[in-house]
């Protein structure tokens, strides 16, 4: 493991750096959405930095599909926000921290984002020890933990769009949308981005004994689940909702789940 500290301090390097370079788009535009953006793109490609990084020989194919699975995550997440940053007035989580900071803002949110850095340097923790994991040959669990990363990305993208196009019809102006998987979980890109987390620990685990650093890779799940319910994530997005729609949020939240899907109560 000694010889896995490098990569992973450069993958914190390298995320630090982003983050500086979002806080200065901040800054420059007012929109403080670009952060999201950013820290997806950043946190690609630091996963795909220290999946393929050589410490035994050339990367095999395990690194090399942990790589390409971690990559597309974050092109597909930062893809997203990017032209939703680029489209649509400034995040609601963001304005309200504007709002809230004043003139003590731009301090604050750098500080905010050095956070965010040294959280993605928790998450690419389950990357690395997935993709470094000694097994000689791929198994099942390596299927699974595939199936799983896809399945959380496409639930995920599906998410977005239909959110996306339910705001898109003027009809829909100040409710709340409650279609699709949106009826089975008030957050099912939280939920689907948590599930995906869950696929690194699937790869990184050697029930054989072989490989006891596998087992950090429970970090990330269990750290972005605490995030997304308890910090950033869900607790944000629900206080904006009960501001500014508290009577359809208090409909809406009585017959569906917070987060795990389920089908919604009558």
């Amino acid at each position: 493991m000694t010889a896995l500290l490098l990569p992973w301090a450069v993958a914190a390097a390298l995320m630090a750096a982003v983050m500086s370079a979002a806080f200065v788009t901040q800054q420059k535009t007012g929109q403080g959405g670009w952060a999201d953006a950013f820290w997806a793109f950043g946190l690609g490609a630091a996963g795909v930095l220290v999946s393929l990084w050589p410490v035994e020989g050339a990367p095999d194919v395990r690194q090399y599909l942990c790589a390409a699975l971690i990559g597309i995550w974050g092109l597909r997440l930062g893809t997203h926000i990017a032209g939703r940053a680029a489209k649509e007035d400034e995040d609601a989580r963001y304005a309200k921290l504007r709002s809230e900071w004043g003139e003590a803002y731009a301090v604050k949110m750098f500080g905010f984002l050095m956070l965010q850095a040294g959280a993605a340097s928790v998450l690419v923790l389950g990357v690395l020890v997935a993709a470094h994991n000694p097994a000689p040959a791929l198994s099942v669990q390596d299927v699974l933990a595939t199936v799983v990363f896809i399945v959380a990305i496409g639930g995920e993208a599906l998410a977005d769009r239909q959110l996306a196009a339910f705001k898109a019809d003027p009809a829909n102006r100040g409710k709340i949308c409650d279609k699709g998987l949106w009826a089975w979980s008030r957050h099912p890109n939280y939920f689907f981005e948590w599930l995906g987390w869950c696929a690194w620990p699937v790869f990184a685990i050697n029930l054989g004994g072989g490989w006891h650093w596998g087992w950090a890779a429970l970090i990330p799940p269990l750290y972005i689940y605490w995030l997304l319910n308890a910090v950033s994530g869900v607790p944000l997005v629900e206080a904006h909702m009960k501001r500014t729609r508290p009577e359809a949020f208090a409909a809406y939240s009585a017959r569906t789940s917070r987060f795990f899907p389920r089908p919604p109560r009558n």
